[in-house]
C-alpha cells in the first residue's frame, strides 16, 4: 500500500480531496490498483472490520494519457459491485520550468593583455546543496574590449538555479587565452531572484577586484514544455511494427528458425514486439496497430515486398491490439516465403509520408514510433541512412532490435549516439531519432528490462520535434 485518502463520511458520491504523487515513466509499465472501503472507524482504513466496495486496476501510463480515467469497482472474483465507478483525474507537478532569456554586459574591465585589450567571455556557475559548482553557461568571446556586451542566451530555469529563486549563482569573467590558459579577471555572486530585481538598476553585483561587473540586460520567462505536458494535451502516439522475413531467420518450420512458433515460449521477436508495444498501447486511444513485414515472397503471385501488410490487407494494415499483430504474425507465417535482401529504407519512408501528412495538418497530435525487428544486417545502408535523416524533421522515432547473434556493428552506425548520423551527401539529421539495441543482451532479463532500454529516449525525442517545430 502506498497511500490512502481521507475518509468521507456519509457519502455515496465522494470527491476525495488527497493528492497522491506518483514517479512517472514512460518506459515502464506501472501498474496500480486502488481499492475503496466503507470504514467503521477506529482501527485503520482497509482491516477486517472495513467493508470492501469494490477495487480497480490500471496503469500511470492510461491514466495519463486519457487525463480522466473512469473505471468500473470489481468485488472479488471480477464480480461488478454494483453500478459503482470511480474517476482518477492527473495533472504534471512540476516546478516553474520555463526558459529565462539572460544578457550580460561588463564595464571598465581590468586590461589583462599587455599589447592590446583583454578578450572577456562570462562563465555562471550554480551552486549546488552540497557546495558544488555546476557550469550553467559560458558566453562567447568579446575580443579587445573592455566593456563588453555578450549576447543574449536562454536557459532553463531548472539548469540555471533548480527553480529556486534564493539559490546563489557565481558569476566570474576572465580574459580569454587561445592555450587555455584564461586570466581570471573578477566575479560575482547572485541569485535569480536579484536578477530580477535589478532589472531596472545598474548591476546585480560585482567581483572582490571592483572590475567584474555584470547586468542582466532583460530578463524574460517563456514555457517550455515537459513530454507530459504534451500526452496531456492529447498528443497520441501511433505504433508501427516492421518484421524481417528475409531467409537468414532460417525456415520457421524449423526449430533452430528465429520465426519458430513454439507452442510453449514466444520467440525472440515476439518477445521484443510484446514488450516494446504493452507500453506504447497506453498512448494510443484506438488501440489499433500497423504490422507490416519486408524481405519475404508474399502471394498471390510471390514477388519480393520490403513493405507488406502482414494481415495482407493493403487497405489497412492495422491490427487491433498488440494482440491482434501477434495472430496477424503468426497466421501470416506459413503463407510466406522468407526471402531477401534486407532493406529498411521502404518501410522508414513509408511511416515518414505519413508522419509527414500529420505534420501538415498543422497540430502534428500524433507521433509515430516505428519498431524494426531483425536479424541482420541492413542491405540498403545508403537509402535507410537518406531515409532516417529526412524522418528527423517529422514527428518520428525509429526503435532497432537486433534478433539473433548476427554482427550488429553496422546497426552502431544508426544509432547516432557515437557521432552524428549523416545522409550519403554528409546531410546530419536534425534529432537524433534512432536508438538500436541486440536482444540478446537481454536474453536473461525480463521484457521489462529491453522495454525500458530502448523507450527511455522517446520522451526527449517527442519534446525536441516539438520544440523545433515551435521555432
Amino acid at each position: 500500500q502506498v497511500d490512502r485518502s481521507e475518509v468521507i463520511k456519509s457519502n455515496l458520491n465522494p470527491v476525495f480531496a488527497k493528492i497522491f504523487t506518483v514517479d512517472y515513466y514512460f518506459e515502464e509499465v506501472q501498474k496500480l490498483r486502488f481499492e475503496v472501503y466503507d470504514s467503521h472507524g477506529q482501527a485503520g482504513v482497509g482491516t477486517h472490520d472495513d467493508d470492501f466496495l469494490g477495487g480497480m486496476e490500471c496503469t500511470v501510463g492510461q491514466i495519463v494519457a486519457q487525463k480522466r480515467v473512469t473505471k468500473p469497482l470489481f468485488l472479488k472474483y471480477g464480480k461488478f459491485a454494483g453500478k459503482s465507478t470511480i474517476t482518477i483525474i492527473s495533472e504534471e507537478i512540476s516546478g516553474n520550468n520555463g526558459y529565462v532569456e539572460l544578457a550580460f554586459r561588463a564595464k571598465k574591465l581590468d586590461d589583462k593583455d599587455l599589447f592590446s585589450k583583454s578578450d572577456p567571455f562570462l562563465e555562471i556557475y550554480r551552486i549546488d546543496d552540497d557546495r558544488s559548482e555546476q557550469l550553467v553557461y559560458r558566453t562567447e568571446v568579446v575580443k579587445n574590449n573592455l566593456s563588453p556586451i555578450w549576447e543574449p542566451f536562454k536557459v532553463s530555469l531548472n539548469s540555471l538555479c533548480s527553480c529556486e529563486e534564493k539559490r546563489k549563482l557565481r558569476c566570474v569573467v576572465w580574459d580569454y587565452d587561445s592555450r587555455g590558459k584564461h586570466d581570471f579577471i573578477g566575479e560575482f555572486f547572485t541569485t535569480f531572484e536579484e536578477m530580477q530585481k535589478a532589472m531596472g538598476e545598474n548591476k546585480v553585483g560585482h567581483g572582490d577586484t571592483g572590475m567584474a561587473w555584470g547586468r542582466p540586460v532583460c530578463c524574460q520567462q517563456s514555457p517550455v514544455y515537459s513530454f507530459l505536458d504534451y500526452i496531456m494535451g492529447g498528443c497520441q502516439i501511433h505504433f508501427t511494427v516492421a518484421i524481417d522475413f528475409t531467409a537468414s531467420n532460417g525456415d520457421p518450420r524449423n526449430s533452430c528458425s528465429l520465426h519458430y512458433i513454439n507452442p510453449y515460449q514466444p520467440n525472440e521477436y515476439l518477445k521484443a514486439l510484446v514488450a516494446v508495444g504493452e507500453i506504447c498501447q497506453d498512448y494510443d486511444s484506438d488501440k489499433k496497430f500497423s504490422a507490416l513485414g519486408f524481405g519475404a515472397r508474399i502471394p498471390p503471385k510471390y514477388e519480393v515486398s520490403h513493405d507488406f501488410a502482414i494481415n495482407f490487407n493493403p487497405d489497412n494494415d492495422e491490427c487491433e491490439g498488440i494482440q491482434g499483430v501477434v495472430e496477424s504474425y503468426q497466421s501470416c507465417l506459413p503463407k510466406i516465403q522468407l526471402y531477401g535482401p534486407t532493406n529498411v529504407a521502404p518501410i522508414i519512408s513509408k511511416v515518414a509520408r505519413v508522419a509527414a501528412d500529420e505534420e501538415r495538418t498543422k497540430e502534428a497530435s500524433q507521433y509515430f514510433i516505428l519498431l524494426i525487428l531483425t536479424d541482420g544486417v541492413v542491405t540498403d545502408m545508403a537509402d535507410t541512412r537518406e531515409a532516417i535523416v529526412r524522418a528527423s524533421y517529422l514527428p518520428m522515432s525509429i526503435i532497432i532490435v537486433g534478433v539473433g547473434n548476427a554482427d550488429f556493428t553496422d546497426m552502431q552506425i544508426l544509432d547516432g549516439d557515437d557521432g552524428v548520423l549523416r545522409s550519403p551527401k554528409g546531410e546530419p539529421v536534425l534529432r537524433d531519432i534512432v536508438q538500436f539495441v541486440p536482444f540478446r543482451e537481454f536474453k536473461n532479463a525480463s521484457p521489462t528490462a529491453l522495454a525500458k532500454c530502448v523507450l527511455a529516449e522517446v520522451p526527449k525525442q517527442v519534446v525536441e520535434y516539438y520544440s523545433y517545430k515551435a521555432f
